[in-house]
């Protein structure tokens, strides 16, 4: 079964393009990761899915509904954590989420019963008569997440969920967000910047730089399209060192980044022997460090982008200030 289906999704700001006619399906049950920096269209996306923009053209379809035409319905099963907090800070942690479940016509028994239960698979009972202002930043993520499952959504939309925490932190709101998908079956749409976050939690990964999905694979898949291991390489003159990389046989392909080079080979540990050995005052470079590496989600953005997602961030803000700019005149 489908949950989520989008067909040609477009979406345009003043000119800008945040999201363009990009298409994919949920499966029901399944947990699926939109990766991309800040600014590539990953929460325009899920407020397009959620109703609460228009979409400029294309369509999609949320637990069989329509997002144009039945909105209300799409809204009834969905549960949503925005980036950004959304709670009452002056209300307790219990209050926050029986407001929730009353805003969704529940009775007050009714809604009483719910946030016992969603307060327990967080683990906030504890602390669900304090005031809201008085909790962490996880705690406040996991009511969040706990206030979006008061009325037993089928789906959730996760916007970067673990934005601003800590590891720690943030490695228990992954545990509490895989066990509502595994042991509810809870369809979840996750949007995140952090590789490891996609990498540990998703089943499929869409990878999604300036509005376009440039990939869409198991996370294994993605990194086994890259094959073999992963070189990076400091030196001291990357103009000079260059020339001898794109020169050798054996590398599949060639990416840099300040300085560093990442060099997709086979049989990595054969090919370092060959790097060092390379003359330093014939090449012109010496080799600062070298490491030895199998790929990750960070080196498959590279692979489609050409660049790394921390470049993509700084690209896509000096796109959002030009547009700016643009649109003030």
């Amino acid at each position: 079964m489908i949950a989520i289906q989008v067909e040609k999704l477009k979406k345009e700001f003043n000119g800008l393009v945040a999201v363009n006619e990009i298409c994919f399906e949920v499966k029901e049950g399944e947990l699926f990761g939109l990766l991309g920096p800040n600014g590539a269209g990953k929460t325009t996306t899920l407020n397009m899915l959620a109703t609460l923009i228009k979409p400029t053209s294309g369509r999609a379809f949320v637990a069989g509904f329509d997002v144009l035409r039945e909105k209300e319905k799409v809204r009834k099963s969905i549960g949503m954590v925005f980036q950004e907090p959304a709670l009452d800070n002056y209300l307790t942690g219990r209050e926050n989420l029986e407001f929730h479940g009353m805003m969704y016509g529940l009775s007050r028994k009714e809604a009483k019963e719910r946030v016992k239960e969603a307060l327990r698979v967080v683990e906030l009972e504890e602390f669900a008569d304090k005031l809201v202002h008085t909790y962490s930043g996880g705690m406040k993520r996991r009511l969040e997440i706990a206030r979006a499952l008061v009325h037993q959504p089928k789906i959730l939309f996760l916007d970067e969920p673990t934005l601003g925490l800590d590891a720690q932190t943030r490695r228990k709101i992954w545990e509490y967000i895989k066990r509502l998908n595994k042991k509810r079956g809870v369809t979840i749409i996750l949007t995140t910047h952090y590789m490891e976050e996609a990498d540990f939690l998703a089943q499929r990964v869409a990878i999604i730089d300036y509005g376009k999905i440039v990939a869409l694979d198991t996370p294994e898949n993605l990194k086994n399209i890259l094959g073999g291991d992963v070189i990076s390489i400091e030196v001291d003159n990357p103009k000079n060192a260059k020339k001898i990389f794109e020169k050798l046989p054996w590398v599949k392909k060639l990416n840099q980044e300040n300085g560093i080079f990442y060099l997709q080979v086979e049989k990595g540990e054969e090919k370092i022997p060959l790097l060092i050995r390379i003359d330093e005052k014939e090449a012109g470079f010496k080799i600062k460090s070298i490491n030895l590496r199998k790929p990750t989600l960070e080196d498959v953005f590279l692979h489609f982008t050409g660049r790394t997602i921390r470049e993509r961030e700084a690209g896509q803000a000096e796109r959002f200030k030009e547009m700016a700019k643009r649109h003030r005149r």
